[in-house]
């Protein structure tokens, strides 16, 4: 589905948020009507105005304290609250930011309707005055993009569908996309996302699209791991059940272009995107704990745990992306558990080394609520990532910062890739929460988009 804003149109109805303890507007003829319901203006509450015919005038939406994440509010009302039909904000109090209302309903509307076919219309809301729907439209349809994606399971979004759908999109936007599959990674020099992909029916292969050919150059790396197994190193059922999500950061990435190209804020920067896309399966061939591989940069990787494969081939897609130096390199990546542990699922965290990057981008995260927490990349843990018979080591024992490790080893391949961002993300949402339904969501990219006209300036 595409996100889109109703028509302006006489048959739109009023919408009136109200504060929590505030007087109901005058304009709304509710009389003691909201008081009888119960309606108090508390976060999330609605009440519908009668039209003395039967039907429906309007309706009163609930925005809490001004503290209250008014946005959330609106998701809420345009995700299951508010009956279906066209709707239009008849007031908005002061302080309240039109551009992330409006966002807001837009991902409220948010269904993934693939395998059951339920009816994904709902209310719909007229675009607030002032606001650029245009805009706003293609911020979430990036986001359901990337939601689509990660809620596919692995059997219909393996590496030949996520393909297909880079594939769809440079069409759409009118980029450059080039593959390279199966053996020809080992002929260009992508032996790591070889070896990880190599088990799986459908072949490992690294997508590179490109967009604009002038400004500065921003390079995003998504990781594609279209389904974890864990390789050898197998994984528990209860860690393998989500893992058709372990390709987030493609969907993410992905998501990103989509806003990029579609707000225009791609213009005047050459964009490249790269996604090694693997299924890391189990086989006679697949790669082994204690192997030793050579990556691309020519540094050794001991693999002391199979089920680390995420940053085996962004290793070689980093070091790739280094050798046209870029101005800017952002990685995004269901990497560890270990950063869910520390700052749970709703806050990813971003490593960056440059302050003036790292403070625009977690200005710009709180700004659109999109939420990231600046982690460091601390140069005394890089002994961990050094094991004794080859250069790195792809899993550290002990288990100790397991986010901060897995985002040095990162660094080591992104030397002269520019300004350098990693970010771990989770890519889910457990629990259904307003705007955001249980299953795949994107983290960073709105983040990202926010920050990119300071960022590369």
């Amino acid at each position: 589905m595409r996100p889109q804003f109703a028509p302006a149109s006489n048959d739109a109805k009023p919408l009136w948020p109200v504060l929590k303890g505030a007087a109901i507007p005058a304009g709304a003829n509710a009389g003691d009507w909201p008081t009888a319901c119960g309606f108090s203006g508390k976060s999330g509450d609605i009440c519908l105005l009668p039209d003395g015919k039967g039907g429906v005038a309007g309706a009163l939406l609930g925005l809490g304290g001004p503290t209250d994440h008014a946005r959330e509010r609106f998701q809420f009302a345009a995700g299951k609250a508010l009956p279906r039909g066209d709707w239009y904000l008849a007031d908005l109090p002061a302080g309240f930011d039109p551009d992330q209302i409006a966002l807001g309903w837009l991902l409220g509307q948010y269904r993934f309707t693939r395998y059951k076919g339920e009816a994904a219309d709902g209310p719909r809301l007229v675009c607030p005055e002032g606001v650029d729907a245009a805009r706003i439209e293609a911020i979430a349809a990036g986001e359901f993009l990337t939601r689509d994606l990660i809620n596919t399971p692995a059997s219909d979004m393996g590496p030949d569908q996520l393909e297909q759908v880079a594939r769809d999109l440079a069409q759409e936007i009118v980029a450059s996309i080039s593959v390279t599959t199966g053996e020809a990674l080992l002929a260009a020099n992508f032996p790591l996302i070889h070896a990880v992909g190599r088990a799986a029916e459908q072949a490992p292969r690294l997508i590179d699209m490109r967009l604009g050919d002038h400004g500065p150059m921003l390079t995003l790396v998504g990781k594609g791991v279209c389904f974890d197994t864990g390789g050898l190193d197998i994984k528990p059922p209860s860690s393998m059940g989500l893992m058709k999500k372990d390709m987030g950061g493609a969907a993410t990435v992905l998501g990103l272009v989509r806003m990029l190209a579609g707000t225009g804020a791609a213009q005047g920067v050459r964009l490249r995107v790269l996604i090694p896309a693997v299924e890391n399966s189990i086989a006679g061939n697949a790669f082994r704990p204690g192997d030793v591989l050579t990556s691309r940069k020519g540094l050794t990787v001991e693999v002391n745990n199979t089920d680390a494969e995420g940053r085996l081939v962004l290793a070689d897609a980093l070091t790739f992306a280094a050798e046209e130096s870029p101005d800017l390199t952002l990685s995004f990546a269901t990497l560890t558990g270990a950063a869910r542990v520390a700052l749970g699922p709703d806050v990813p965290p971003f490593y960056c080394d440059d302050d003036a990057t790292a403070t625009a981008i977690q200005a710009a995260a709180m700004a659109v609520g999109d939420p990231l927490w600046r982690m460091p990349f601390w140069a005394p843990y890089d002994k961990l990532i050094e094991p004794q018979i080859a250069d790195l080591d792809n899993a550290p024992s002990g288990g100790m910062a397991g986010s901060i490790t897995a985002a040095l080893f990162l660094r080591r391949f992104a030397e002269g890739a520019g300004r350098y961002v990693h970010l771990d993300i989770y890519g889910w949402q457990p629990s259904a929460a307003p705007g955001r339904p249980k299953g795949g969501v994107g983290q960073g990219a709105r983040a990202v988009l926010a920050a990119l006209p300071q960022v590369l300036s």
